[in-house]
């Protein structure tokens, strides 16, 4: 009996001797327990995103403002006069001789305008996907929203620099590379604001057919 309890009394010491080793192994740091791999090493330490997996809010901040004014003058005139002064062959078939005389003139004038504006606004936070070789983020985001029966979804990807991300771990839309934003819907509400079914392919038959 006395054998067995020094017996366990030796395999508890050991595991206790062993085991805060095998943990500093496994956190890169010898003689810690600590693994730096799964957060911050101090608690004052740079909290924004910067390996695969960490998170980053997006603030979206898309504004379109397009204007575009075209103005087209063409005017062209060309004109034609040919008299044949000699003709050898059937000398007295034509009498006078036969000439040739036209005018053109052509014109063209056309005025275009476009003006066309739009804003989005929204905040998003996306996952660290990848990390480029040069320590670019490349990052992607999703946000779905329901409302009764209505379902908005926001998606987001794109790639950053790690020092356009601010201290409060955001970064604007507008400093985000291959930058891609989608916003779509579905329910009641878009329903009703787009054409569906056999209207929507009558519509566009007709304007094929008939554009003017």
């Amino acid at each position: 009996m006395f054998t067995q309890i020094t017996r366990w009394t030796l395999v508890l010491s050991l595991v206790l001797l062993f085991a805060p080793e095998a943990e500093a192994q496994g956190s890169g740091r010898r003689g810690s327990i600590y693994n730096s791999n799964q957060g911050p090493i101090q608690l004052a330490a740079n909290k924004t995103a910067r390996r695969r997996g960490d998170l980053v809010t997006v603030i979206i901040s898309e504004i379109q403002d397009v204007r575009n004014v075209e103005k087209t003058d063409l005017t062209k005139t060309s004109s034609l006069d040919y008299q044949i002064s000699n003709l050898d062959v059937l000398p007295n078939a034509f009498s006078p001789l036969p000439g040739v005389t036209t005018g053109k003139n052509d014109g063209f004038s056309g005025n275009a305008k476009v003006e066309k504006r739009g804003r989005f606004e929204a905040r998003l936070t996306a996952i660290v996907m990848d990390t480029l070789p040069n320590g670019n983020l490349v990052i992607q985001g999703r946000r779905e929203l329901r409302i009764d029966q209505e379902l908005k979804v926001i998606e987001f990807t794109g790639i950053i620099r790690r020092y356009d991300v601010k201290s409060n771990n955001t970064v604007m839309s507008e400093s985000v590379a291959d930058a891609r934003v989608r916003y779509s819907g579905s329910g009641p509400m878009t329903n009703t604001t787009h054409r569906r079914g056999l209207s929507r392919w009558l519509h566009n038959a007709i304007d094929w057919v008939w554009p003017f």
